[in-house]
């Protein structure tokens, strides 16, 4: 099993000791570090900066938002990246939802799937450098010829030569069509809040895709958000957790169209995500955390001593995980994650 910090997106102000835990991920023997954006510091630029002191980590989006740049702007990002970091980079993209898609960056949310669809095939074309990149699609026509057109587009290759026509694109996805779609064009499936015990419902929709593509599942990773603490007291770590997971049904999505929510709708927790919603729309935010089972945390979380950790692990890597996603916040953490996943 590979481990990567997730060191998110920024809260208020920059975190104090990123650089400290990118080192610590990087000596105690992670794979990679991602950072991720909402609406507020981006995830490019963390990673080039912190990044710039490793030499061996890989370095990840999880996720940029495709609505935050055309398909061309953030191939110029990965490709930039890819070459400042000598080949390490992995682009991992979001649609993110409507409320951020259409509230800040002002674009509309409709048909997430054929708009990631192209986005990926424009980026493709980019870092392949076969040809000046075309798009016949409606949603980013290149050249563009729609209103206020003057008529002059020229279709273009990059001047910079991608590093790596390879770069590895991982789609961050939560329902059955997307993950589809993930594995059918992409390289690897972000996936936030797996849980092990619906490894076989997760498997039928990746082999949807890859029976559509033809591709194979042998080099395509699973890289499964989870919150991985080596503890004596689990109890006491599930309690902190569950505000985090009600703000994520309550309030990370728009009432009647939460994906978050949605994802433990199909775990079976259904009547628990209508009560945290109604206690979180009200404002109730402590009492939604409440709400939260413990067996809902102990699905999406390995939480307890190193031995345990050690079993949980090994679990999810038979269900498919390829990458543990962990959010270590002091390098203590780091070292005992690693040490107890070794």
């Amino acid at each position: 099993m590979k481990l990567g910090l997730q060191l998110g997106y920024w809260g208020a102000q920059p975190p104090l000791n990123a650089a400290e835990l990118v080192a610590a991920a990087e000596e105690f023997g992670f794979d990679a570090v991602f950072a991720a954006e909402a609406w507020g510091s981006d995830a490019f630029t963390p990673l080039a900066w912190w990044g710039s002191e490793t030499s061996r980590v890989r370095l990840g989006t999880s996720v940029v938002q495709m609505s935050a740049r055309t398909p061309a702007a953030c191939a110029m990002h990965a490709l930039t990246l890819d070459h400042l970091s000598g080949g390490r980079f992995i682009l991992g993209l979001g649609v993110s939802g409507p409320q951020v898609v259409e509230g800040w960056y002002g674009r509309p949310f409709a048909k997430p799937l054929a708009r990631t669809r192209e986005y990926v095939s424009i980026l493709r074309q980019v870092m392949a450098r076969e040809a000046p990149v075309r798009n016949d699609g409606p949603h980013y026509p290149l050249p563009y010829q729609g209103p206020g057109a003057l008529g002059l587009g020229k279709p273009l290759k990059p001047i910079t030569h991608p590093l790596r026509a390879d770069l590895p694109i991982w789609l961050g996805a939560e329902g059955p069509k997307n993950v589809a779609l993930t594995s059918e064009i992409a390289d690897g499936w972000l996936a936030i809040y797996y849980a092990p015990r619906l490894a076989d419902m997760y498997n039928e929709w990746l082999d949807d895709g890859f029976a559509k593509s033809g591709r194979s599942r042998e080099n395509f990773e699973v890289a499964a958000t989870c919150q991985v603490v080596v503890t004596d007291d689990p109890a006491s770590v599930r309690a902190m957790l569950k505000p985090f997971v009600a703000l994520y049904i309550g309030g990370m999505g728009a009432p009647g169209m939460n994906f978050h929510a949605e994802v433990f709708t199909r775990m079976g927790y259904g009547e628990v995500v209508t009560d945290i919603g109604r206690l979180f729309q009200a404002g109730r935010k402590d009492e939604a955390a409440q709400v939260v089972p413990d067996e809902l945390v102990s699905e999406i979380s390995i939480v307890g001593t190193a031995e345990r950790v050690r079993e949980e692990v090994r679990r999810w890597e038979k269900a498919g995980v390829t990458t543990l996603l962990v959010g270590c916040r002091d390098v203590a953490s780091i070292k005992a994650v690693a040490e107890a996943c070794q």
